[in-house]
């Protein structure tokens, strides 16, 4: 395997992972509204993290496609 397909592979793994981060933090923002009802800063904090996390991931993106280590592809069909 070249070393260029080991970074891809890493790459697509890392936006696979990020992408699971964020809808955890998705989760856990939601358990936390149920939970405290308003009250606390936890729910605020899921938000913090699950914007840095969208934030990352887009950027993650952007600069592996730039890099030419993703390519789009249409849909079949």
């Amino acid at each position: 395997m070249t070393i260029l397909k080991r970074v891809s592979v890493m790459i697509k793994t890392l936006i696979v992972i990020n992408f699971i981060l964020i809808l955890l933090s998705l989760g856990s923002g939601m358990f936390f509204l149920a939970r405290d009802q308003g009250k606390g800063n936890r729910v605020v904090t899921s938000l913090t993290v699950r914007v840095a996390l969208s934030v990352s991931l887009f950027t993650l993106i952007i600069v592996a496609y730039s890099m030419g280590l993703i390519q789009p592809h249409g849909l079949n069909g």
